[in-house]
């Protein structure tokens, strides 16, 4: 199928596909139905059937070629709007059927008007720009819905435009403007067991694909050692990772590497970190709903008995601002 009629495919939950002040929906049972707005959640007058939420999900599932059955009993996959499904089945979930989709929306948003809306000052917006027109190695931190795809895409947006930018994801969700742009996603193993595409794979192709950035959606686990390898190489590029703040993304970047194989050890680690990311920043979503910059981080290079030296640069205290001594440039 070449399109996708929305109150078709998304039946009794299409309005809520509709409402641009949507941001994600979940159902942790047909009779528990949630959306998330303005970054704050609820519960909606809205009931299901059991047979209505696995019809909701054949249906889904049909635009993406993945498959969910009782040998795969939880599928993510990008539905044709670029809006991201997840979904659980028993005995991985307690009884019901556990749906999310986080609708893809606030993806095309440059850095100046990320800062308009508060995610950051004009100024932090300028600097950061700059950073990656230079080519500094950037990892985005932060928790869940707390903006990192946004920013990243955002970022990568500011890329030179000659650049030859290479995006590798678990599901497509970056779109960022650049004119010279390839996008690669892992691909799960067949019925039998074979033909899956791993994020490590692809990192490793995009070396062969005449990169000057290299961009990893999201680090989980160990490609990170491959992506630190690439940007150890002179390669620029970019990730995200889920953390609480600049320095706990750095220590789970030092982590994630091991489990690779037992032959990496702290003591490589620690000096590939240190000269390979440059800036880490830290979003968050705020009790309020408000997404906003935290934290900007320089890593110095340095490092001693294996913890990585890092030094603020910009710093939110609640209020505003506070300028550290470190530099972005």
């Amino acid at each position: 199928m070449e399109t996708m009629d929305p109150d078709v495919v998304f039946g009794p939950i299409a309005h809520l596909i509709a409402d641009p002040n949507v941001e994600e929906i979940w159902i942790n049972s047909p009779q528990r139905i949630f959306v998330a707005q303005g970054g704050k959640s609820q519960l909606i007058n809205l009931v299901l059937t059991s047979e209505a939420v696995r019809d909701l999900v054949d249906r889904t599932l049909i635009w993406s070629g993945r498959r969910l059955d009782l040998s795969q009993p939880f599928v993510d996959a990008r539905l044709p709007d670029g809006s991201r499904l997840h979904v659980a089945i028993p005995e991985v979930t307690a009884e019901h059927w556990a749906v999310n989709i986080r609708k893809h929306i606030m993806r095309q948003k440059s850095l100046n008007e990320l800062a308009s809306l508060g995610v950051m000052t004009k100024g932090i917006a300028d600097e950061l720009s700059e950073a990656v027109k230079i080519g500094r190695n950037i990892l985005i931190s932060g928790g869940t819905q707390a903006g990192k795809t946004t920013l990243l895409n955002a970022l990568i947006s500011e890329t030179p435009l000659a650049q030859r930018v290479i995006t590798i994801e678990e599901v497509f969700e970056l779109q960022p403007r650049v004119p010279d742009l390839i996008q690669m996603q892992t691909r799960g193993p067949n019925l039998q067991g074979e033909g899956e595409i791993t994020l490590r794979q692809l990192i490793k192709e995009a070396l062969r694909m005449r990169p000057s950035r290299i961009i990893v959606g999201e680090v989980r686990q160990a490609e990170a050692l491959d992506l630190l390898l690439a940007l150890n190489s002179g390669l620029p590029g970019m990730g995200t990772l889920h953390a609480n703040s600049a320095r706990d993304a750095i220590t789970k970047l030092q982590t994630l590497p091991l489990l690779a194989g037992e032959n990496i050890s702290h003591k490589f680690i620690a000096p590939t970190v240190a000269s390979a990311i440059d800036l880490v920043v830290q979003v968050s979503l705020a009790n309020n709903g408000t997404r906003r910059i935290t934290e900007v981080s320089r890593v110095t290079g340095r490092y001693e008995n294996d913890r990585v030296e890092i030094e603020n640069v910009w710093r939110w205290n609640g209020e505003n601002y506070e300028r550290g001594l470190g530099s972005m440039l």
